[in-house]
C-alpha cells in the first residue's frame, strides 16, 4: 500500500528556502515515506500525539501519519535547533 503525501505551507515555505542539494535530499527523504512511513531510525515525539520525526543529516523531518486515509503529513521541516520550537 503506498500512501500519498501532503506537504504543509509551513513545510513547503522551509524546504523552498533551501540550497538546491539540501533540498533534493530532504525531497527523497519525503518520498520515501509513500513506500514506508515508518522507517527504521524515526522516532514518535512524546507530547505530540502521533506526530514523527526523521533525521536527515542536521535537518529534521516532522509528519503525522494517517493510516485510515493512507496519508503521510509533512508538517514542518529544518534543522535541528529550529524545527522543535515552532510546535
Amino acid at each position: 500500500m503506498r500512501y500519498s503525501i501532503e506537504i504543509t505551507r509551513e513545510a513547503m515555505r522551509a524546504l523552498a528556502k533551501l540550497d538546491k542539494p539540501v533540498r533534493r535530499r530532504l525531497q527523497t527523504a519525503i518520498y520515501g515515506l509513500q513506500n514506508d512511513p515508518r522507517p527504521n531510525g524515526v522516532k514518535a515525539l512524546k507530547g505530540l500525539n502521533g506526530a514523527y520525526r526523521m533525521r536527515v543529516g542536521d535537518y529534521r523531518i516532522i509528519y503525522t501519519i494517517d493510516d485510515g486515509r493512507l496519508v503521510v503529513v509533512v508538517v514542518d521541516l529544518g534543522r535541528r535547533r529550529e524545527v522543535y520550537r515552532n510546535l
